[in-house]
């Protein structure tokens, strides 16, 4: 039986924190009406401690969500889970956030700290957030380059403490799947009370693997993913929201699912592109302007006879219309007749290789040819005829 995995979006939090992406209050409220129709579990709202402007915002959409989880971000630090509690006190479902770096990098270089040291600190903060809330997510920074044992450890801990959810980060986007795969199977192997909390997957994109070692956590006993709409986030970007969610829906093999609305995913996309001032890149994946065109004239007459020769997912299964047939130089015959018999014209009553021929003409002039071009194409035989 499939097992269902939680979407934990963190477009308002980890998203915004990209240079230029800051959004105001009605903004927020816009994405996070949006992410809840959409059907994330959970909504990270914000930092409170961070800004009077944050704590306002996560106390806002406190009061505005009323079926998702709203996540306040904290350190293991008292007045950051009190800001973090204080600012959740509306919230249907609360949830504090809260954690410490795992890998040695941190816990020397930025905590000059023990690991026996960072293990108490984990304990004490994970059961003061638990006095304000049930539900309590431990991360356990930096775990993508942690030490498997001490890891387990950690996570031991926290959970006996009290923490529902463990966030197993990889947060420089260092890890190969097979090596983040291999990791949280490591916990679900050695820590004996695992089973007490749910592991999350946080993946950052530095080489491009973010979705992919998300997947490989799914597979391997992970049931919460964190992302974010377009992959928006520090650096190179969080985990894709609608990469996951779509490679989960078409593999079955991995025995899982979301309560993702998918038909939502494209229109979400354009919305959180237009409120954040940052474009969508042209060949992303399932959201991009090119992720469902064709110009190859191979491609495109493989589509127009049967989608599925070039397409594994529906367009209209992520909010976009219909697949896009771009006419270029690199178009065929198919591609032409397929346009022209779009726009009314009887095709069947002309030499396809001489409207062809003139076709390419205008499609090394212009680059790319437009319905406009083609009705003048044809006005223009017309009139020959005539004459």
């Amino acid at each position: 039986m499939a097992e269902k995995v939680q979407i934990f979006d963190t477009t308002l939090r980890d998203g915004e924190q990209v240079p230029g992406c800051k959004l105001n209050l009605p903004e927020k409220l816009d994405i996070a009406r949006a992410l809840e129709e959409l059907g994330v579990d959970v909504i990270e709202a914000g930092f409170p401690i961070s800004s009077p402007g944050d704590f306002e915002s996560v106390t806002q959409i406190s009061k505005l969500i009323k079926n998702a989880t709203v996540c306040a971000l904290s350190r293991s630090v008292q007045k950051d889970i009190d800001a973090a509690a204080g600012a959740l006190k509306y919230a249907k479902r609360p949830r504090i956030h809260t954690g410490i770096g795992a890998s040695d990098f941190h816990i020397i270089h930025k905590f000059n700290s023990t690991r026996d040291e960072i293990v108490e600190r984990a304990i004490w903060a994970t059961k003061h957030a638990k006095k304000y809330v049930e539900d309590v997510e431990f991360f356990c920074e930096d775990a993508g380059r942690s030490d498997p044992e001490f890891l387990a450890r950690l996570v031991e801990a926290v959970i006996k403490a009290g923490a529902t959810v463990v966030n197993i980060p990889d947060t420089t986007g260092y890890c190969l799947p097979e090596q983040y795969g291999r990791l949280i199977k490591h916990l679900v192997d050695n820590v004996p009370n695992i089973h007490k909390a749910t592991i999350s997957a946080h993946c950052h994109n530095d080489l491009g693997l973010a979705t992919a070692n998300s997947i490989s956590a799914v597979a391997n006993g992970a049931r919460q993913i964190e992302c974010t709409i377009n992959g928006i986030g520090e650096r190179a970007g969080n985990t894709s929201l609608e990469e996951v969610v779509m490679v989960m829906r078409q593999h079955k093999e991995l025995g899982v699912y979301t309560d993702i609305q998918t038909q939502q995913l494209y229109p979400l996309s354009r919305l959180v592109s237009e409120k954040m001032r940052m474009i969508v890149q042209p060949n992303k994946a399932i959201v991009g302007s090119n992720a469902f065109a064709h110009s190859s004239g191979i491609h495109q007459d493989g589509v127009i006879k049967c989608r599925e020769n070039y397409e594994i997912i529906n367009p209209a299964d992520v909010g976009v219309s219909e697949s896009s047939i771009v006419l270029t130089a690199r178009s065929g015959r198919a591609a032409l007749r397929y346009r022209l018999q779009m726009l009314g014209y009887p095709v069947e009553k002309f030499d396809l290789n001489h409207l062809y021929e003139q076709f390419i003409e205008i499609a090394d002039r212009e680059k790319e040819v437009q319905n406009a071009h083609l009705q003048q194409m044809m006005s223009d035989l017309a009139l020959s005829a005539v004459a």
